[in-house]
């Protein structure tokens, strides 16, 4: 009986180790990424707007979408092909990830001078146009998407295109989060979720970051790092420096 005993009980041990393991292999998603890129139209402005989607090889259930904005290119094109740490990560977590490209070749350029909040804010208010756009057509062509929890994230100038985007249409969107933009408030609000990854180098203009108290009111997480400068948070990121911004994205999203 002793014997029986104690090779059922070593059964249920194994079985519980190989259960906790296949979990864990589980939540550990690691899905090969495929690249589709397209240019959409948008007939209301005349305005082409180039997309890369990163997405998973596999089809995903409940699959939730990431629109990510990049930083200031200098209308060079193919900014929404960088940042690839991050759009093959999330993608390979299962995410799609729809990067959009802001500027065109024949756009004006970024004004270099006067107060950012003035003479910038109509950059940002076309790159909230184009994410409008995207989210409109992509809940026409993929309504399988999950629209309850759509994430915004952006870099610098495209961190500034989001946060404006949570100020004109809070109610689309379920959280952004902002990787060092400087220029455009954050927005004070539980709904959406706010998260921000600041740099060691640029700090933000004032009245962008909330408050400490503004922080625990809204529950909005702002972080520092304390070894990563603005301009690696792109492509120039080192190892250890995008391992640490996925990191954080990840719980944030989590969250």
């Amino acid at each position: 009986m002793k014997n029986n005993h104690h090779k059922r009980f070593a059964a249920f041990i194994l079985a519980f180790f190989f259960s906790a393991f296949s979990s864990v292999l589980l939540a550990q998603k690691n899905f090969e990424v495929k690249l589709d890129t397209v240019r959409w139209f948008d007939t209301a402005r005349k305005r082409v707007i180039p997309i890369a989607f990163f997405t998973p090889a596999v089809k995903v259930k409940h699959q939730k979408l990431v629109i990510f904005s990049h930083g200031y290119g200098e209308n060079k094109g193919g900014a929404n092909l960088a940042y690839n740490y991050l759009t093959h990560h999330l993608a390979s977590e299962g995410y799609l990830v729809a990067s959009v490209q802001h500027e065109l070749p024949t756009d004006s350029l970024l004004p270099l001078t006067g107060k950012p909040q003035v003479v910038r804010r109509s950059n940002w208010g076309r790159g909230a146009a184009n994410l409008l756009f995207v989210l409109s057509e992509l809940k026409k062509r993929s309504p399988h998407l999950d629209f309850k929890h759509v994430i915004l994230v952006g870099h610098s100038n495209g961190g500034d295109m989001t946060a404006l985007f949570a100020h004109k249409y809070p109610h689309l969107i379920s959280k952004i989060v902002t990787l060092d933009n400087r220029r455009m408030e954050l927005p004070r609000t539980k709904e959406p979720r706010v998260y921000s990854l600041r740099s060691s180098d640029q700090p933000a203009d004032e009245g962008v970051l909330p408050t400490a108290e503004e922080q625990k009111k809204y529950k909005i997480t702002v972080i520092k790092l304390p070894a990563t400068i603005h301009n690696d948070m792109d492509e120039d990121a080192t190892e250890p420096q995008s391992k640490e911004i996925i990191s954080y994205l990840m719980t944030f999203l989590a969250d």
